[in-house]
């Protein structure tokens, strides 16, 4: 039974969900929510997702919400093809903790700071919403802060775990691409030589490239 992704094509975890789908080479059948039409909190869909957003899964019968926890099962279970070790293998306890370091990174030190900061300048405005751009501002300036850290750890190693591409990096894509949208200066900032190196290795990635617009399985 080829796996259903249950998202909507033009939502940033639909889009994290759906690169590494595509990264693990894994044939997938998108099932669109229409979010305008509130289709993501109705009962159908509320048992899938109890928190009525999307994205969710159903991997033959296997139902799985949180679009972090569907990247891992899916290059965990897919391991054996598509791109090599996107999570490392979890008896290498060392590897496998510094895969977990980087992607606390990524929650607590980016993700935390950009995804807020589009919500407000960004997302709010597309609906007719008046977003705080105080807050967005103040977000970003902290954003700043913490890719100075980016800057450090990548002038040591090629990606955030180490020479190797693993999910860690993947999951800044969808918020990463919004941050000009936002007014920030962006990733590609030649003031970070480093993180705009690994930016531009990764977002020019054939796997994003085609998600970014719109997924399309």
């Amino acid at each position: 039974m080829v796996l259903t992704l249950y998202g909507n094509p033009m939502t940033t975890c639909t889009w994290r969900v759906a690169t590494v789908l595509k990264e693990k080479q894994v044939p997938f059948i998108l099932k669109e929510v229409n979010l305008l039409k509130g289709e993501h909190k109705s009962a159908d869909f509320l048992e899938k997702q109890p928190f009525g957003v999307v994205p969710c899964i159903d991997d033959d019968g296997f139902i799985l919400y949180e679009s972090r926890a569907i990247c891992q099962y899916i290059a965990a279970k897919y391991a054996n093809q598509g791109t090599p070790g996107l999570i490392p293998d979890f008896t290498d306890f060392a590897a496998y903790a510094l895969f977990q370091q980087a992607s606390s990174i990524e929650q607590a030190y980016f993700n935390e700071y950009a995804e807020k900061a589009v919500v407000e300048k960004v997302f709010k405005p597309k609906y007719g919403v008046v977003g705080n751009v105080e807050l967005a501002d103040k977000l970003l300036a902290t954003l700043e802060t913490k890719l100075d850290v980016y800057e450090k750890i990548l002038s040591k190693q090629k990606y955030l775990v180490g020479n190797s591409v693993t999910l860690a990096d993947l999951y800044h894509l969808p918020y990463g691409s919004l941050l000009k949208d936002a007014g920030a200066s962006g990733l590609d900032s030649p003031t970070r030589p480093n993180v705009a190196r690994w930016w531009n290795d990764i977002s020019s990635r054939e796997s994003w490239q085609s998600v970014k617009d719109g997924v399309i399985p």
